[in-house]
Parts: structure tokens; C-alpha cells; sequence
């Protein structure tokens, strides 16, 4: 076990209290370091058990850390991670802070209001001149081409599927990716290619803006990166939270986004949107297509 593998937090305590450990604590505080997601989630019997020590071990080294009994210990490891900043970076971490996080008020209450304060925070991010600058840029598109990979590549196919269904010649580059070069050569100017990143930008966000810009055509960003650079710099970039460190991460956010922008699309496209939606309707109740093709 080495000073820099531990918390700095806990790493303080240890060192304040270090005279007193017994080979019982070092052996589970080993453990603890070894796995910080599993330790904040088990009992003091579990990570006893873990360590090969006697289940009061961690009940004893809890108190010598200068905490009441292991429940206090183990909230203090919970609230190193779900404070811990680069501990997100890690799936586990991040499914283990919401876990914890949902252990007092329960799992579906604990991600409803993590929605719920992610979107009302959206009400002082994204204003509605901004949603009005991305649905005329599309508007006014010979063609849009959408991309989004991860957790962004379910909404990059919902916002082409909306596309299409309004009239307007949409591409998911996303689930391209096999011939994207051939996809990227149809960039023409006049074009739009809307962008998606969440978390962390692809390496391929900056190669498409740059391809799009060389080709001519409009590139908007849509993001949870605040201060995300993107080079070159996209026409139009939307970026807002999906959620705080420990939060459930929000995909219901970027997809209101979205949604409000097509919206607002049929509002200024004199009627494009309301006519091929109909048009539509009429050909899936005419087209003859099995029912599980609808």
C-alpha cells in the first residue's frame, strides 16, 4: 500500500493515526485501497471477511481513525466518492456514487430527482434564441448529417429518425462508421453536420469539424463539455450539464434539447415539417410493411 494510491483524505487519517495501527488494519486498509468502489459499499463484516481478519477488525480500526463505529467510517468513504473528482472517470465509480447515493431515499426516487435538477437547470443554460439559431441553421440545410458515438449514438439515430419523418434529408454518420469516409465525401456546401459530445470528446469530433469546414459546410455542437474545444470551432454550440459528479448522467437532457430544436424547426419552416409528418402517416397506413416495421 503506497501513499499515492490512497485517498488524500484517508491517507491524512492514516497518517494521524498511524502508531496506533495493528497488521489487523493494515491488512484492512489493503483491501479498502485496493477497491474504494467495493469498500464503500460493503459492511464491516464483509471487508473483514475480505482482509481475513475478525469481523470486530473494522469496527476497531474505524475507532481508531477517529470515527464512532464502521457506519461513520463507511460514509466517509461514500462521500470521498462521490465528491472525489477524478474518480469519475471510471464507469464503476460513477454506477457506485449513484448506488450510494440512492441508499437513503431509494434507487428510482434518487435518479428521478437527479433528472429532475439536471432539466431545471437547463431553464438558465439554454435559452431559446439558442434552440431558434440551431433550427434555422437546419432549416435552411441542403442536407444534415448527424454524429454521436457512446451514450450519444442512441440520440444521434433518434434526431435522424425526426429529420427524416419532417422532410429533411438527414445521415447518421454514427452508425456509418464502416464507410464514413464515403459518407463524408457527400459533405457539400450548404450542408449541416451537427455533432454530439457527451463526457468526453471522440477524437473524431475535431477531424469531422474539420472536414465539414474544408467541405463548407455549417457544423453545430451539442455537448455537456462546458468550455469544450472543438477545432475548428463549430458555428453553433449548445453545451449544458447532463448532471453533477455522482449524478445519474442525464441523456433525457441532450434529447430535450434535441427535441425542442425540431420542434422550433416545424414552427419556422412554413409548413415543411406538418406536411411530410402527414405524408408519412399516410404511407405506414398504405405501405403494406408487416406491422413490426412501423
Amino acid at each position: 500500500m503506497t501513499q499515492d494510491s490512497l485517498p488524500q483524505a484517508l491517507g491524512d487519517l492514516i497518517n494521524r493515526h498511524a502508531a496506533r495501527l495493528t497488521e489487523a488494519d493494515t491488512r484492512l486498509l489493503d483491501v479498502l485501497v485496493q477497491d474504494p468502489i467495493r469498500a464503500a459499499m460493503e459492511n464491516g463484516k464483509e471487508v473483514s471477511f475480505r482482509a481475513g481478519v475478525h469481523p470486530a477488525s473494522a469496527v476497531r480500526l474505524a475507532r481508531r481513525l477517529g470515527f464512532k463505529g464502521y457506519p461513520e467510517f463507511k460514509s466517509f468513504l461514500q462521500s470521498n466518492l462521490i465528491e472525489g473528482g477524478t474518480d469519475f472517470e471510471s464507469p464503476a465509480a460513477r454506477m457506485a456514487a449513484r448506488l450510494v447515493r440512492a441508499e437513503e431515499g431509494g434507487l428510482l426516487a434518487s435518479l428521478l430527482d437527479s433528472e429532475i435538477a439536471a432539466l431545471n437547470a437547463v431553464r438558465t443554460s439554454v435559452s431559446d434564441a439558442d434552440i431558434r439559431a440551431f433550427s434555422s441553421a437546419l432549416s435552411t440545410a441542403r442536407r444534415v448529417f448527424v454524429f454521436g458515438r457512446g451514450h450519444s449514438a442512441s440520440l444521434s439515430a433518434l434526431i435522424t429518425l425526426r429529420l427524416l419523418r419532417s422532410g429533411y434529408d438527414a445521415v447518421d454518420l454514427g452508425s456509418q462508421m464502416h464507410k464514413l469516409p464515403e459518407a463524408l465525401f457527400a459533405v457539400e456546401p450548404g450542408d449541416v453536420v451537427w455533432l454530439l459530445a457527451f463526457r468526453r470528446a471522440s477524437p473524431l469530433i475535431d477531424d469531422l469539424s474539420r472536414l465539414a469546414a474544408a467541405r463548407g459546410a455549417s457544423v453545430l455542437a451539442l455537448t455537456d463539455l462546458l468550455g469544450l474545444r472543438i477545432e475548428p470551432s463549430p458555428s453553433l454550440t449548445i453545451a449544458v450539464s447532463r448532471g453533477q459528479p455522482g449524478d445519474s448522467q442525464s441523456l433525457v437532457v441532450p434529447m430535450t434539447i434535441a427535441n425542442a430544436v425540431i420542434l422550433d424547426l416545424a414552427a419556422i419552416d412554413n409548413g415543411r415539417s406538418m406536411r411530410a409528418l402527414s405524408a408519412f402517416k399516410s404511407f405506414r397506413a398504405t405501405s403494406g410493411l408487416p406491422a413490426h416495421l412501423l
